[in-house]
C-alpha cells in the first residue's frame, strides 16, 4: 500500500494551518514542503488509521466509496478532500472548486479493491456490512 497526499500552499495561506488541515485528517504523515506544495506519503496503511475512522463518524461510507470506485484506474484510486473542511477536523470530498484547493489524495495498492473496502465498505442501512482489519492490507 502507498499513501501520497498533496496539497498547495497558497499566498495567502499559513503553511502551518494548511499542515493542520492534512495532520487533522492524516495525522502520523510527514510533510515536506516542495515548492508550494505539501507532500506527505506512507507505506504504512495505519497513516489512513483518522480517515478510516471518520468516514465512519461522519457517516458518510457510501460516498467515499462511490468516490473511491469512480476513480479507480488499475491498482490506483484518488480523490480530493476539501482543505478548509479538514481543518475543522472533517472529511468533504469534493471536486476540485475550492478557493484554497483541495487535499489530493492517491492511493495505491496490488488490491486497491481490498484497500477501498477496508475504508469504506458496503453498507446495509448504513451499516458495513463486513469490516476488514487493517492487517489484512498489503
Amino acid at each position: 500500500m502507498k499513501l501520497r497526499v498533496e496539497t498547495e500552499v497558497r499566498a495567502t495561506e499559513s503553511r502551518e494551518k494548511v499542515e493542520a488541515a492534512v495532520k487533522n485528517i492524516f495525522p502520523t504523515l510527514k510533510l515536506e514542503l516542495v515548492g508550494r506544495k505539501l507532500i506527505g506519503e506512507s507505506t504504512d496503511v495505519t497513516a489512513l488509521s483518522k480517515l478510516h475512522q471518520l468516514l465512519r463518524q461522519q457517516a458518510i461510507l457510501d460516498t467515499a466509496r462511490a468516490t473511491m470506485f469512480a476513480n479507480r484506474k488499475d491498482n490506483t484510486t484518488e480523490f480530493l478532500l476539501n482543505k478548509q473542511v479538514a481543518f475543522v477536523g472533517k472529511i468533504s470530498f469534493t471536486d476540485g472548486e475550492s478557493p484554497l484547493g483541495p487535499i489530493k489524495v492517491h492511493l495505491e495498492a496490488s488490491d486497491i479493491e481490498r484497500l477501498i473496502d477496508y475504508l469504506a465498505p458496503r453498507t446495509r442501512e448504513g451499516k458495513p456490512v463486513q469490516e476488514l482489519n487493517s492487517g489484512d492490507i498489503h
